[in-house]
């Protein structure tokens, strides 16, 4: 099957310095792709190239298996982290503004059912609460029926009921077998919504795959967290526990086993906190910093 977005030893040099080295990922047609990495890693100038907006040092973007060309521009939706919406115009202007820019559109009821826009969709711009105006800029994005949607950080400011509608959007997007590939800083956003995920960090991919394959190759514990003074000394010590600033950490293989032993000591299980690793434990464990520093 051939890919939906193809990136082949892409590079880009900035006179002495190189943001992008030899960058190479496919995007299967239908996923969410999560492009992940803190700002400087190269995530950004990787998309850009992607989109067309600059050029590659070296390498190439492949579009099902073709070079990219003019027409691409018809053929992907991108809504960018900031964008500036006209002041005076009503939502409803706004779409119709941006349609004019293309040949082949969606129908504008389809696009207010899509992305929830009927209840501010006569609203001035100047009055969108975040939210509301995420939900345009994705609408704007989509207005060309795009086969291929960019999203740069979408859901940055927003608060967490917002994200999570927002999210429902994507999902529904995506259940229309159209290819979304996504940069965020959240790691539970890339947990719900991506299929895969590229790691990047100074230039280079670190790691790839999906979110459970990466998890399961580099994590097999499970920590328990128990406040600091539950937990004698002598027990942390001859278990090799980690004392944390308030609390302690134990490393689990057997979360059962690791309890029932606990209780066995006579260790009060108040404010006992169990947590998997997650996306951000992967990054901090292969780069020694947090992905959202």
């Amino acid at each position: 099957m051939i890919a939906a977005v193809s990136v082949q030893s892409l590079s880009k040099h900035y006179k002495d310095v190189c943001a992008v080295d030899k960058v190479s990922f496919d995007v299967q047609q239908g996923h969410c792709f999560g492009l992940l990495g803190p700002n400087g890693a190269g995530k950004t100038t990787t998309i850009e190239i992607m989109e067309g907006i600059i050029s590659a040092t070296s390498g190439q973007v492949l579009y099902q298996g073709l070079p990219v060309d003019k027409q691409m521009s018809q053929q992907i939706g991108i809504q960018f982290q900031y964008t500036a919406l006209q002041d005076f115009l009503t939502v409803k202007e706004t779409l119709n503004l941006f349609a004019s820019f293309y040949q082949h559109t969606l129908a504008q009821e389809q696009l207010i059912e899509l992305c929830d826009l009927s209840e501010f969709i006569n609203r001035d711009n100047r009055l969108l609460s975040g939210g509301q105006r995420q939900r345009l800029l994705l609408a704007l994005a989509l207005i060309n029926d795009p086969k291929i949607l960019f999203l740069d950080e979408p859901t940055t400011g927003l608060d967490p009921h917002a994200r999570r509608n927002f999210w429902k959007l994507i999902k529904n997007i995506k259940a229309q077998n159209k290819t979304i590939i996504l940069t965020t800083h959240y790691m539970d956003e890339a947990e719900q919504l991506c299929d895969d995920i590229v790691i990047m960090d100074q230039g280079k991919i670190i790691a790839a795959g999906t979110p459970h394959q990466l998890l399961a190759k580099h994590f097999e514990d499970v920590f328990i967290y128990l406040p600091l003074a539950q937990v004698s000394n002598e027990l942390v010590t001859a278990h090799g526990w980690t004392k944390l600033a308030d609390r302690i950490e134990i490393a689990s293989k057997n979360v059962e086993q690791t309890l029932t032993l606990l209780m066995g000591q006579g260790v009060s299980l108040d404010g006992l906190h169990v947590k998997s690793a997650n996306l951000d434990d992967l990054f901090l464990k292969l780069t020694g910093h947090s992905l959202q520093a």
